[in-house]
């Protein structure tokens, strides 16, 4: 027998049901007040139990917020379960649970304001001696907490530039380091629905006081260019860039325009490491609150610690910035106990509407917001995710003011900007709006970090800082075993005006960072049969989805195309019986968090070469989903995708690295290979999270490649007919270059191999192609979805939902392209990670600007071409030349979220 005190927490007096402090059985007896009562059911740590009799429709509440509705009787002691919840709790395998759920999720209800009933109050009082800390003036507006070169990409297209750039500053002496800012967006031909956003983000990231010199980089004809960020700041009235800047347009080789951006930073970097940290005031400090891999004691400890110690930020004429539009659904009355003004209110319910109407659009709910981590570590709805969200807020702080995504700061106090759910996305509009210094809580342990932002982790439980200790800065698990909250916020407001003052946070000794922007999505309005009401009392099934809107799987037989018998000998590796170019050892993050870990380990195993002779090369493919995203269509294109590489025939050597609170985690991944017909003991599994930190998850994945014995692939002859091989065309291609590379399909095809274009690219468009190829002008529709394993080799085609090159590649190589070969003209292309990419052009202009970025010229008829191409191919195909792009280090990799995806 237990006392409740010893096992259950009650959110706040007048609540109905309590959380489990740790996993209860079934038969557990618990002291509660005058009686005994005796679980029924198994119970886990951070589930809920009832308290008090419920009967059946009444609310149950935490924090006195209805967030679920009793489907029976309840009595004390009962397993307080929805079907999200016991599905996900069934499905890890516990056992004593009900057989039904006990309650229903409350309804997303549009919340109706009492105006009249407002609470117009006043700001914590300010302290009469405000405080400093150790920082770095800026000209423009608040002082920095750190001084950071950024390397700042305008799109896509330049991310894998700038990361490579900033590789070859490693180590500078350089105030706090050079760092690349490289991310997803902004690489598409037509002008994205996140301009705005993503403008605002750029335009905010250059003016942010910890960066102390800034070259913002972009490639020509992008659509988000310098010049594009150069005119938002004029037309917004930004103030001037007073650290040193520069634009930078990419125009010639690699190489070259490496060597002509880097004479650009050089000078900066002793300009910047000569300036000194200053005593300035505590009010320079602007506080990004957000919160990532949430549990069950987010709102109890860990929350409401970081609220308190925004609020002594904003005693001494800080700013707090909470965010996470989605995350506070369901506790509108809550934010809104004390708020500024009626305008104020206003602004965040019309935030909120717009962005359900947003998510609406694309068929969503903000109940496709709490992760498969977050339910099994007790957040069962989006009601009770945002409940403890929202204690980042104190109730005896007010609400300020509402600002757009990336919106400049309008001042101090406390503030909400508008921003998906998903942590890194958000974060990184905070930064945009001016944050110098981060407050990251979790519950499961998440390891995010931001590049020139540091941040401070608050995890929520003792027992799981002890775990991971090495990547967490603040213990509010402390406040669950009797350390007054009083306390915690003293001593945690302590450690944040030593960090800002420049003490490493854990992340900043760890390493660990990336930046994600606010993704783009592809609906700008309602449409009929994929949009739902915002009340989320409307629903759509997957399958009744339009086909082409939801990149439904096709049957994957190929079109029967023209085709030769070439025979080109290639020399290939004989692998577990079958021929192939090369053998991998793939890391495979199963969200983005884990991405940059395993981009690491997989550096750091090529080079100790954790699996010997048995493969040729470590691969890791760091991405931005899997978590913080819709589910329904996005997420079967993503896994759909995912699967193509762990089933890849180059994949010799597979480990799946979880962070360990994503919506798509390992168990997740079991499943989805079972599905396929595949053995899940043939894969590794590493959790950063379960495993113990970076360090043991590390020495874990090491094991793991260096626990088999395999015999090291041994060339043998092969012929095209055993490659597959994706062909693309960017820019103008004249028609002998358009039949060339129908020639070079033929090939291939004709020998017994594959070939796979894309339905959005320009060869399918090319009327002198398809009749090369197919014999006819006829249109030629896909073959397989994106990302899609075809049933039979041949000609086929995938669908693309977009134009953007990286996510047109990564689809190639899950459908199991081995290579691909791009005609390109007006400009050159990144490489993929995983699959290689031999860029050549007949193009006079390209060659004259481009040539050495190119891996050859396709000079002479179309015959000519099409044997130039074979050549290469064949060179490439058997290890006798690394493609250009590869060589560079100009590589990248990303995932499509297709027409119906949405940050969440």
């Amino acid at each position: 027998m237990v006392r409740f005190e010893q096992v259950g927490v009650l959110p706040e007096p007048g609540d109905n049901v309590a959380i489990a402090s740790r996993r209860l059985d079934a038969g557990t007896q618990i002291e509660l007040g005058d009686a005994v009562v005796t679980l029924p059911h198994t119970v886990l740590e951070g589930h809920r139990f009832v308290v008090t009799p419920v009967a059946p429709g009444d609310a149950l509440t935490s924090w006195n917020t209805p967030f679920a509705r009793a489907s029976r009787d309840l009595v004390p002691g009962d397993y307080v379960c929805t079907p999200t919840s016991l599905a996900a709790v069934t499905a890890r395998g516990v056992e004593g649970l009900p057989d039904e759920p006990s309650a229903t999720n409350e309804p997303l209800d549009p919340y109706v304001l009492d105006e009249s009933a407002l609470n117009f109050g006043a700001q914590v009082t300010s302290v009469e001696q405000p405080g400093t800390f150790l920082g770095y003036p800026r000209e423009q507006g608040p002082a920095g907490t750190r001084n950071h070169v950024v390397l700042m990409a305008t799109s896509s297209r330049s991310s894998g530039f700038v990361t490579e750039l900033a590789r070859r500053f490693d180590g500078a002496t350089a105030g706090d380091g050079v760092v690349p800012v490289a991310h997803t967006e902004g690489g598409e031909d037509e002008v994205p629905n996140n301009l705005h956003f993503l403008l605002a983000t750029l335009a905010g990231f250059t003016l942010n006081p910890n960066v102390g010199a800034v070259l913002i980089v972009d490639t020509e004809d992008d659509v988000v260019s310098g010049q594009a960020i150069k005119d938002f700041l004029a037309e917004h009235d930004y103030p001037s860039i007073k650290v040193p800047f520069a634009y930078f347009t990419r125009r010639a080789g690699f190489e070259h325009d490496l060597t002509e951006a880097g004479a650009l930073v050089e000078p900066w970097l002793p300009i910047v490491d000569n300036q000194a940290r200053t005593e300035v005031p505590l009010a320079d400090l602007r506080i990004a609150l957000q919160c990532g891999g949430s549990d069950a004691f987010s709102g109890i400890s860990a929350n409401p610690l970081a609220g308190l110690v925004g609020a002594e930020v904003i005693k001494h004429g800080g700013a707090a910035v909470l965010a996470e539009t989605d995350e506070l659904i369901g506790a509108e009355p809550y934010v809104l106990k004390n708020v500024r003004d009626l305008a104020t209110a206003r602004r965040f319910l019309a935030t909120i509407r717009s962005f359900k109407e947003r998510v609406g659009w694309h068929g969503h709910t903000a109940e496709g917001n709490p992760s498969g981590g977050n339910v099994y570590r007790g957040l069962y709805n989006i009601v009770l995710k945002s409940i403890g969200a929202a204690r980042k807020l104190p109730r005896e702080v007010r609400l300020d003011h509402v600002i757009d995504y990336g919106e400049p700061l309008p001042g101090n106090g406390y503030i909400f900007m508008d921003s998906p759910g998903n942590d890194l996305e958000s974060v990184a509009g905070q930064i945009g709006s001016g944050c110098n210094l981060i407050f990251f809580t979790t519950g499961n342990g998440s390891i995010t970090n931001f590049p020139f932002v540091p941040t401070l982790k608050f995890v929520t439980t003792h027992d799981r800082y002890e775990r991971l200790h090495a990547e967490m800065d603040v213990d509010a698990g402390r406040y669950l075993t009797g350390t007054s909250m009083a306390e915690l916020t003293a001593d945690t407001f302590d450690l944040t005006v030593r960090v800002a003052s420049g003490e490493p946070s854990a992340g900043e000794r760890a390493g660990h960072s990336q930046v994600s922007i606010w993704r783009n999505w592809k609906q700008s309005g309602p449409r009929e049969g994929i949009s739902i009401t915002t009340d989320g009392r409307m629903s759509r099934k997957l399958i009744d989805l339009p086909a082409e809107d939801r990149d439904a799987p096709l049957d994957g037989l190929p079109h029967t195309g023209l085709g030769s018998n070439d025979r080109s000998a290639v020399r290939l590796l004989q692998v577990d019986n079958r021929l192939v170019p090369e053998a991998v050892g793939l890391i495979l993050p199963t969200s983005l968090c884990s991405g940059m870990i395993a981009l690491r380990l997989a550096a750091q195993g090529e080079l100790e070469r954790w699996a010997g002779d048995a493969v040729t090369r470590m691969v890791a493919l760091p991405h931005t989903e899997g978590c913080g995203s819709s589910g329904g269509a996005s997420e079967e294109t993503f896994a759909r995708t995912m699967l193509g590489y762990l089933l890849h025939p180059n994949t010799r050597m597979a480990l799946l690295l979880e962070h360990g609170c994503e919506k798509t985690h390992n168990d997740y991944f079991r499943s989805r290979l079972v599905e396929a017909g595949a053995d899940p003991s043939r894969f590794g599994w590493a959790s950063i999270q379960a495993d113990g930190g970076l360090d043991a998850v590390g020495a874990k994945v090491r094991d793991w490649f260096g626990s088999f014995d395999l015999d090291s692939p041994v060339e043998h002859a092969g012929t095209l007919g055993d490659l597959t091989v994706g062909l693309e065309a960017r820019g103008p291609l004249t028609d002998d270059t358009a039949e060339a590379l129908a020639l070079v399909g033929r090939e291939i095809v004709g020998s017994g191999g594959s070939v796979v274009l894309s339905s959005r690219g320009g060869l399918i468009a090319h009327d002198g192609f398809r009749r090369t190829a197919f014999g006819s002008d006829a249109a030629v529709g896909p073959t397989i979805a994106h990302g899609q394993r075809f049933a039979a080799p041949g000609w086929h085609v995938m669908r693309m939902p977009g134009t953007d090159w990286m996510e047109t590649a990564t689809g190639f190589g899950a459908s199991g392209v081995q290579q691909i070969l791009a005609h390109v003209a007006g400009g050159t292309l990144s490489a993929q990670r995983f699959v290689p990419v031999v860029e050549f052009s007949n193009d006079p202009e390209t060659v004259a600007k481009y040539g050495d970025d190119l891996d050859a010229v396709a000079t002479g008829n179309a015959v000519d071409q099409a044997r130039i191409g074979l050549d290469t191919i064949t060179a490439v195909a058997s290890r006798q030349f690394v493609p250009k792009a590869v060589a560079s280090g100009n590589v990248g990799f990303q995932i499509t979220r297709g027409l119906l995806g949405t940050s969440m």
